[in-house]
């Protein structure tokens, strides 16, 4: 029997946790029987009753899993750091807050089952902020014309990854990973389901403008090289704006020395202009700077607290012991 592994990453997700795994565990029940199920409840060092509730999980399922991270390691580090820890033939990574669907899974595995190594979803639309879906649609766009890799518009890592895939990303030890260049840089074939996101269940999200901010960044650093080429072009291009004006102010003082009085304003207006431009495009060299530097590093994706229903090294013997002399008394029966 085929194990279907599912990444849920938290963040005081209280009023989420026990429906995410009750609806997942009735999708498997429902729609999925022929395959076991590996919960995965990643915490990412959530200030409200989010562990208690996943404590209590574990407790009642051995088939739901835990992680506590010992802090906040970020949106990015904690889910993909959760998906290294699966053992499942597939893995599927969603939110914890209902916007990505549950009823998406059998689709996504009916594909897989189908040839597929990597099967995402993609929003068609949204019953999110009218606002915020068409911010993020033009972020995606943006990604895709200046990335040296092809991207993928509206999609947000809710998908699910083959056990191929997932020792991909073990072989990548990448400190600052970003799920979603890697699986346009690196994945396999992959199929693309469209769906529209539903409203987030319940509690209140915890993005806002730097976390957003921080996503773009990661993005542009990581898969751009434009930032940087474009503060040398438009460097040569101000610089030789600026010489042209200044040789006409030349020529024209020079012409009419007593009735072309320059003025500070010209002066003042370049001034500014320059300083402007020079510290915008070292602020993007210092992201850039920054991202080097994380992964020079090599700091581990997260630090655990706890682990939870993780089995150690002689429990896998076991279990593994178990599991080949079932076969075998399957193989001696059909024979």
């Amino acid at each position: 029997m085929k194990t279907i592994s599912i990444v849920v990453p938290c963040y005081n997700e209280e009023e989420n946790v026990q429906a995410m795994a009750d609806a997942l565990r009735e999708t498997f029940k429902k729609d999925l029987p022929a395959y076991r199920y590996e919960i995965l409840f990643i915490d990412n060092d959530s200030k409200d009753r989010t562990r208690e509730i996943i404590r209590k999980l574990c407790a009642e399922d051995k088939g739901i899993k835990g992680i506590f991270n010992a802090k906040n390691f970020g949106q990015f580090n904690s889910p993909y750091y959760a998906m290294l820890q699966t053992t499942g033939d597939a893995t599927v990574l969603m939110a914890a807050d209902f916007q990505d669907p549950v009823e998406m899974i059998p689709r996504y595995v009916k594909e897989w089952e189908n040839g597929y190594k990597i099967v995402i979803g993609i929003k068609k639309s949204s019953q999110e902020n009218k606002l915020m879906y068409w911010l993020r649609g033009c972020y995606y766009k943006l990604i895709k014309k200046l990335s040296d890799v092809e991207q993928i518009e509206q999609f947000t890592g809710f998908g699910l990854y083959d056990k191929k895939f997932i020792n991909v990303m073990r072989e990548l030890n990448d400190p600052t990973p970003f799920l979603r260049g890697i699986v346009a840089e690196l994945g396999f074939k992959r199929k693309e389901i469209p769906y529209e996101q539903p409203k987030r269940r319940a509690g209140k999200t915890s993005n806002n403008f730097y976390r957003l901010y921080d996503a773009a960044m990661l993005s542009i650093t990581s898969y751009t090289k434009v930032g940087l080429r474009l503060a040398t072009f438009i460097g040569m291009t101000v610089g030789c704006i600026s010489l042209v004006v200044a040789i006409i102010y030349l020529i024209l003082k020079l012409l009419f020395w007593d009735n072309f009085p320059a003025g500070m304003a010209p002066l003042l207006i370049v001034t500014c202009l320059l300083g402007s431009i020079q510290l915008f495009f070292i602020g993007l060299i210092g992201e850039y700077i920054m991202s080097i530097n994380d992964r020079v590093k090599k700091r581990p994706l997260v630090v655990e607290d706890e682990r939870l229903n993780f089995l150690d090294e002689k429990e896998k013997e076991n279990e593994a012991d178990d599991k080949e002399a079932e076969d075998g008394c399957k193989n001696q029966k059909a024979e």
